[in-house]
């Protein structure tokens, strides 16, 4: 808890960290009104699913050229005009009077918060290198803690019966804080380094990182989507245990988060991701029992064991020497996002072709090469 209380004893540190919370606050309040957006506009849930993937396009899309933009303009500008520029196109979304405008109001609200995705995780980077402190995994819990106000704010469908108030709450909420301490880091800029040049020894160990971002993403993602239809499939659980699954595993997740930055300094960055992968071992070894309370209890041990390996990606990716920061980050963040998209629809081909217990064997077998990847890193670092 160390870093949580340097997040809250400093605005240095809580400036940033909260740019976490708003883009999940943005996107949460979003994600409620899909189904009034879905009836509004009365469209099937395969141009649902179409429009919802121009939002992770418009993700993709920026990674390729945010890194330069970030060098150009300051790593703190560029997370300050990414919270504004997410603010403006959050409420997009709920406004669209047609099909194609949904479409397109989702690609630049993905591609709004691929850029302060990017921004911020190399902004924790940047101040991390400059102050010697350790935040980046509380910053991530924070990025938990705002999905858990936008389903707080779910409360609020009701008596307020006006989605586009709704957004504009979250949004006035965000702009507000954000616009409060946004003073304490707008002037950073990353730092210059000496840059080698480009070879393939230099590449590699990005090239694992990405690896393992993708499969820990991509399983994160197979969890939140798959883990109440296996509870109810699988393990043959009753109705009210269907969503104990994913509670438990946001709750560890967010718990993990705010936890890892103490258990980083002690051990480093390598060591948190092995340790991260011996835990979602043990929990996916609970789950293939198919116990019902065991399965619970699985998954929500895989939430603590992935709740820090991200933020220590991220943290890895940032310090790789002769590589930028914000290139580091947006490599690790554009294999972790391909992961936590394409795993769920593969997981459901596998589900469907053989068993949704096979998809998780499977997800044992990817946890199982993340091991034999940290070992490979380990000795790269060393």
């Amino acid at each position: 808890m160390k870093s949580l209380g340097l997040i809250f004893s400093n605005a240095r540190y809580f400036g940033p960290s909260w740019v976490f919370a708003s883009i999940n606050i943005l996107f949460g309040t979003w994600a409620i009104y899909i189904p009034t957006v879905k009836e509004n506009l009365g469209i099937d849930k395969s141009q649902l699913g179409i429009a919802i993937f121009c939002l992770s396009l418009g993700v993709f899309i920026v990674f390729p050229f945010a890194s330069s933009i970030i060098n150009r303009i300051g790593v703190g500008k560029a997370t300050w005009y990414g919270v504004l520029i997410s603010c403006c196109t959050a409420i997009l979304p709920i406004l669209s009077p047609s099909y194609y405008a949904l479409m397109g109001s989702l690609f630049l609200f993905g591609a709004s918060n691929g850029f302060t995705d990017i921004s911020m995780n190399t902004l924790v980077t940047e101040l991390e290198k400059k102050d010697n402190a350790k935040f980046m995994s509380a910053s991530h819990g924070f990025f938990s803690l705002g999905g858990v106000l936008a389903g707080l704010g779910s409360f609020l469908i009701g008596p307020l019966d006006n989605p586009v108030l709704h957004m504009g709450m979250a949004i006035a909420l965000v702009f507000i804080v954000n616009f409060i301490f946004h003073k304490n880091f707008v002037n950073e800029i990353a730092a210059t380094i000496e840059k080698e040049t480009f070879s393939l020894k230099l590449f590699k160990p990005l090239l694992l990182l990405g690896l393992i971002s993708f499969i820990a993403m991509g399983s994160e993602g197979a969890i939140v989507d798959w883990s109440g239809l296996y509870l109810k499939e699988v393990s043959l659980a009753p109705e009210a245990l269907w969503g104990a699954g994913f509670l438990g595993f946001q709750v560890t997740m967010t718990l993990g988060r705010f936890l890892g930055d103490g258990v980083s300094a002690s051990i480093g960055s390598v060591k948190m991701v092995a340790l991260g992968t011996l835990m979602s071992i043990i929990g996916y070894v609970l789950v293939l029992t198919t116990s019902t309370y065991l399965a619970i209890v699985g998954f929500a041990i895989c939430g603590l064991g992935f709740s820090a390996m991200v933020p220590e990606l991220f943290r890895i990716g940032g310090n790789v020497k002769g590589v930028d920061s914000s290139k580091g980050v947006s490599f690790i963040a554009g294999a972790g996002y391909s992961g936590f998209l394409c795993a769920p629809p593969i997981l459901g081909f596998l589900a469907d072709n053989y068993s949704l217990k096979t998809s998780f064997i499977v997800l044992l077998g990817v946890a199982m090469f993340i091991l034999g990847a940290t070992a490979i890193l380990k000795k790269r670092r060393g």
